[in-house]
């Protein structure tokens, strides 16, 4: 049940950014600022590690970047409490939310969109790597039976 991968780097970017957006909603808004940092340079190490702007991992970095920034503003703030408790889950259990919805997007599936799609994109049991594996090993365990 626990999917700790802690020989993973992009686990202990998660870890230090979950840490950091625990601190800033207990209080100390500086955490903020310091994840969207950290982010910012997973990003930029996750697009030279891929060699591509559109690869997957990069997608999620970049959606999870807009995420903060947007929850940036006082007024907004609120928000953060959402990829703090998603990053704890992807830590904790490999359940990424946010690769879960980049999944969605037009250009990074196959399959025609469908509450089917949703059902399996948001409740299949997480896997270790992309998301998009795990659901290729749902697809052609479907198929084989």
């Amino acid at each position: 049940m626990f999917m700790i991968e802690y020989k993973d780097i992009g686990w202990w970017y998660w870890l230090v950014t979950a840490g950091l957006l625990t601190y800033a909603v207990s209080g100390n808004s500086i955490g903020f600022i310091l994840a969207i940092g950290l982010t910012i340079f997973q990003l930029i190490h996750f697009i030279f590690r891929e060699k591509s702007i559109t690869a997957f991992p990069v997608q999620v970095r970049f959606w999870y970047l807009m995420l903060l920034i947007v929850a940036l503003p006082e007024p907004l703030q609120l928000i953060y409490w959402i990829p703090t408790i998603g990053t704890w889950a992807q830590i904790i259990f490999g359940y990424c939310t946010m690769a879960r919805c980049v999944s969605l997007f037009p250009w990074n599936r196959s399959d025609k969109f469908s509450f089917s799609l949703l059902q399996k994109t948001f409740f299949s049991r997480p896997v270790r790597g992309s998301v998009q594996q795990g659901f290729a090993g749902i697809k052609q365990h479907a198929g084989n039976t």
